[in-house]
């Protein structure tokens, strides 16, 4: 399923799209599953350590209009969705 996700005029469509993040311990693997304006979140799967699990997470926008997700034990890490690959 393709994601549509709009922000400042700009389209971008997003199915299992891959980041790679490195939380100084592990590397995480993050996929996009859902994005839900409506109710403000995001669906994503995520790959440490050899287990997948799946997780949904309140979706922001800082300053710049930029779509965000938190993530971490105290959520101090901050996901751009600017970082993740586009699809055609």
């Amino acid at each position: 399923m393709k994601e549509k996700v709009t922000t400042q005029g700009n389209e971008r469509k997003y199915y299992l799209s891959e980041f790679s993040y490195f939380d100084g311990e592990y590397d995480i693997t993050f996929n996009i599953i859902d994005v839900d304006f409506l109710r403000q979140t995001i669906t994503v799967t995520i790959s440490r350590c050899g287990k997948i699990t799946q997780d949904m997470f309140d979706l922001l926008r800082d300053n710049a209009d930029n779509l965000y997700f938190e993530y971490g034990k105290f959520y101090e890490n901050k996901i751009s969705l600017n970082d993740f690959e586009e699809i055609d």
